[in-house]
């Protein structure tokens, strides 16, 4: 018996429709809440959400609705929002919860204002709720189209994690358990600082390996505040951290690697947002993240850079110049 069988996905975006599409494909109840009305009458009466998940098909099993409190009778709740906004989703969901509903965050990021992970963020509103995370190399589309796909599954409570993996776990969908949420939650947010810098190199033309070293020290950097965070380094070396790293900086299909390409090749900051209705996660954690490490006196000078091109208007050629002019040291320092 599958520990959950009745299951809301909070998020109707790209992840998120490609989560529950998934997990109706598996045999589960699912309910799919989102914002915006056009995206739950596409999902309820054409059987597909073209507005963020473009030529798949839906299972007719899949419902949608606007209504939070669809998440009262879930067994299991997947918040599959934007980072900045988890918060205020939260308080919206929470009088609708049963006490003991088990809540897993698919979403990425830091917070702005206060620099929390999306499972402190959540905890201030949805108290004592199990809380899990789940994280890694993950392309909507792919998981969508049911081809193989690993990821972490990170929970304190280890049992309550196992009982969640049972229930999303597919053989083309394979989580591995680990109970280091912290470490799970800072490698899916600042791979995505990181893909954006990875993108402005391909954009520039600055060549492959670049980018190769880009990713490197982007990893030490994650590591480094990962290491003040309580983050485990083995997470960080797994799906959840180089795992994710290596496919959001090595295919334009990434949403903050795309945008970087664009800043690269010398498109606005507001142009390139203004033409998007996903979006790219990075952006705003490059900043959260950068503002924390300073505060911390962590040395991040690819976050610090992401930060002032994508918030401060800096110029490209000049950012880039310090990066390749800063002090040589050693490479484990």
């Amino acid at each position: 018996m599958i520990p959950y069988e009745r299951i809301a996905v909070i998020g109707a975006g790209a992840w998120g429709t490609a989560l529950a599409e998934m997990l109706c494909q598996a045999g589960r109840s699912v309910v799919l809440w989102a914002r915006e009305p056009e995206v739950v009458r596409a999902v309820n009466d054409e059987h597909a959400n073209p507005h963020y998940l473009p030529g798949i098909a839906l299972n007719p099993a899949l419902t949608a609705t606007t209504d939070p409190a669809a998440a009262g009778s879930a067994d299991l709740v997947l918040l599959v929002t934007p980072a900045q906004h988890l918060r205020a989703v939260c308080a919206t969901l929470a009088p609708a919860l049963l006490p003991g509903t088990p809540v897993v965050i698919c979403a990425k990021g830091i917070e702005l204002d206060s620099h929390a992970l999306m499972s402190e963020a959540a905890a201030t509103v949805l108290g004592t709720r199990p809380l899990a995370v789940l994280s890694g190399p993950t392309f909507a589309i792919e998981v969508a189209r049911g081809l193989p796909t690993a990821v972490t599954l990170a929970c304190a409570d280890a049992a309550q994690g196992a009982r969640i993996v049972e229930t999303v776990g597919q053989p083309h969908f394979r989580p591995y358990g680990s109970t280091d949420v912290i470490g799970a939650e800072i490698g899916g947010a600042l791979k995505n600082v990181i893909a954006i810098a990875c993108g402005i190199v391909m954009g520039k033309g600055l060549g492959d390996n670049a980018r190769a070293a880009l990713m490197t020290r982007g990893l030490a950097e994650m590591r480094r505040y990962g290491a003040l965070r309580g983050a485990k380094a083995e997470t960080l070396m797994g799906l959840s951290g180089l795992g994710d790293l290596a496919l959001t900086c090595n295919s334009p299909q990434s949403r903050n690697m795309s945008l970087g390409i664009a800043l690269g090749e010398g498109k606005a900051m507001d142009e390139i947002l203004g033409a998007r209705r996903s979006v790219a996660e990075g952006v705003a954690t490059a900043a959260a993240v950068a503002s924390h490490a300073e505060s911390l006196g962590i040395d991040m000078p690819i976050a610090a850079a992401v930060a002032a091109v994508c918030h401060q208007g800096a110029d490209l050629d000049r950012t880039i110049q310090g990066l390749l002019t800063r002090p040589f040291r050693p490479e484990t320092a």
